[in-house]
């Protein structure tokens, strides 16, 4: 079952709320549409957590977990999964997000020469544009992708028990 694999590598409720840094937090945490492990609440989690990572935004673990929080998805992946944008990723994810708004916009890719603040002012549209784009269709394939591994699984599930009630019939 998909539950399992979930609970094995995410934190639970109790170390989270038992953390010095998230004291804070004490009722929001206590909500437990926050961690329960279903297809709904970690598809949403997924979405959330891929689109945030996808935005160039800083605070980008703040606005999952308010997204988590305000929408009851699952907060522990959600904000793992802004991680898939980490300082080593960076630039090339955001400057695939770059390229993808700047061929929507139907402007010629810039090559570095002659790099100003006001070119970089003109960039920014190109980039929250492709990144807008960019972590819609990710975060929508991975909500997908949960949805459908989840379903999967069920199904494997039931075959295996199906086999198992199974008896072979003794011919004499």
């Amino acid at each position: 079952m998909p539950k399992r694999l979930f609970r094995k590598y995410l934190p639970s409720p109790e170390k989270l709320r038992g953390h010095r840094s998230l004291k804070f937090l004490g009722e929001i945490l206590s909500d437990p549409n926050l961690w329960h492990i279903n297809r709904h609440s970690l598809a949403g989690a997924a979405f959330i957590g891929v689109f945030t990572g996808l935005l160039p935004i800083p605070m980008q673990m703040g606005v999952a977990a308010f997204l988590a929080v305000r929408f009851h998805c699952n907060l522990p992946l959600s904000m793992m999964l802004v991680w898939l944008s980490n300082p080593l990723t960076y630039v090339p994810v955001f400057y695939f997000n770059y390229r993808i708004g700047a061929w929507l916009m139907g402007l010629p890719p810039h090559h570095g020469e002659g790099i100003t603040t006001a070119w970089f002012l003109q960039q920014l549209v190109p980039l929250w544009i492709g990144s807008l784009i960019v972590a819609l269709v990710a975060g929508l394939l991975s909500y997908g992708a949960v949805k459908v591994f989840w379903r999967l699984a069920v199904v494997r599930s039931w075959k295996l028990r199906s086999r198992k009630r199974r008896k072979p019939v003794n011919e004499p």
